[in-house]
């Protein structure tokens, strides 16, 4: 994997923050593929060890991790949230504040208008009466295992923030590099 400088890139005015371990590129992008669609969990570990190591802006001073969820057909088709399994790994309380209430079809073929689109009303807070508490006031990073326009981040992070997140960051093992389309 790339031993490089961490991304940092701008998605939102609802992330303050976001880093990336490096581009989706080479062997990132095979060890990340290896972890989402061929069940190698046991990649999570490191993974988040090098998000540990080389996102400090994001992660310094942060109170709270939340992982992108998945949709529940979706979690069932693959077995696990690699997001989830990021998160637990971070050294940081995780809250899984978030659900996807929506379906949506897969982001990788999608320009960004349409990923925008794709992910709108997709999410919604948690129904768990304490998770309000975990996130009121605190730094909350959302963590994902790729962000390409950060569509995605920035739907989830407009929910953290209707339940109060003081600001919302965002980890991912790798970013995209895209041109505009």
């Amino acid at each position: 994997m790339d031993a490089g400088i961490p991304c940092v890139f701008g998605i939102s005015d609802a992330v303050a923050e976001a880093q990336a371990i490096g581009l989706y590129d080479g062997a990132l992008r095979s060890v990340i593929h290896a972890l989402k669609y061929e069940g190698r969990r046991s990649l999570a570990a490191p993974l988040a060890s090098r998000i540990r190591d080389r996102c400090h802006t994001a992660l310094d001073g942060a109170d709270v991790v939340v992982p992108v969820p998945l949709h529940p057909s979706r979690r069932r088709q693959r077995g696990f949230n690699q997001a989830l399994d990021l998160s637990r790994r971070l050294c940081l309380p995780v809250a899984q504040a978030l659900n996807r209430v929506r379906a949506t079809e897969s982001q990788t073929a999608l320009s960004e208008a349409e990923r925008r689109r794709n992910v709108d009303a997709a999410f919604a807070p948690s129904r768990r009466w304490w998770i309000r508490k975990q996130i009121a006031g605190r730094i909350v990073v959302l963590v994902d295992d790729v962000s390409t326009t950060g569509a995605t981040l920035n739907e989830c992070a407009l929910v953290l923030k209707t339940l109060g997140a003081r600001e919302v960051r965002a980890v991912t093992a790798a970013r995209v590099a895209t041109t505009p389309r």
